[in-house]
């Protein structure tokens, strides 16, 4: 799950099998009684016909908890980005950096380093369509060293630099749900 939207589909589908929850956060669900394999298969193809999944494996998990946790820093928080990724992820989820760097190359494809600046971008276009920052207010709230370093990455990831962007009549942009992955 990576957005309210996602939260309130997943609800909508435990409602309806009768489920009673007691968490549906990013990425995980408690339920409050035990399921049986008829409502788990019910359940299952639920959330596939709403285009989410159901997740059981352990790695999975947690490969779905580390792109929940960056998609809340990047997308949805309203300080500025002044922490370790590396740091704050291994905090946020009680495994060294290092195996939750290779997991997620593994499965994923991609490192998180390049999750983390798909999203940066995608956020900066979001915040330059918005209008309401500069450029510099931008790369200050998404922790960049300078604006030439924001410019750089944006430029590398969209072909396009900040300013030639925000000129554009078409504004490309994203859904969260198809940020960083492989296949874009």
């Amino acid at each position: 799950m990576v957005s309210n939207r996602c939260k309130m589909a997943v609800k909508e589908e435990l409602k309806k099998l009768k489920l009673h929850f007691m968490v549906v956060d990013l990425g995980e669900v408690e339920i409050m009684e035990n399921i049986s394999m008829d409502q788990r298969q019910l359940l299952k193809a639920a959330l596939l016909d709403s285009g989410l999944e159901l997740m059981d494996d352990k790695k999975s998990m947690l490969i779905e908890k580390i792109k929940n946790v960056i998609i809340e820093m990047v997308h949805h928080s309203t300080e500025p980005i002044k922490v370790n990724f590396s740091d704050y992820l291994s905090q946020k989820l009680s495994h060294d950096y290092t195996y939750l760097s290779n997991l997620f190359s593994e499965v994923q494809g991609t490192t998180i380093e390049q999750f983390i600046i798909s999203h940066k971008t995608e956020r900066i276009k979001e915040l330059i369509i918005y209008g309401e920052l500069n450029i510099t207010e931008i790369a200050w709230k998404m922790n960049y060293s300078s604006v030439a370093h924001l410019s750089s990455q944006f430029k590398k990831v969209t072909g396009l630099s900040p300013s030639h962007f925000k000129q554009l009549k078409d504004k490309r942009r994203n859904p969260i749900e198809e940020i960083g992955n492989v296949n874009d």
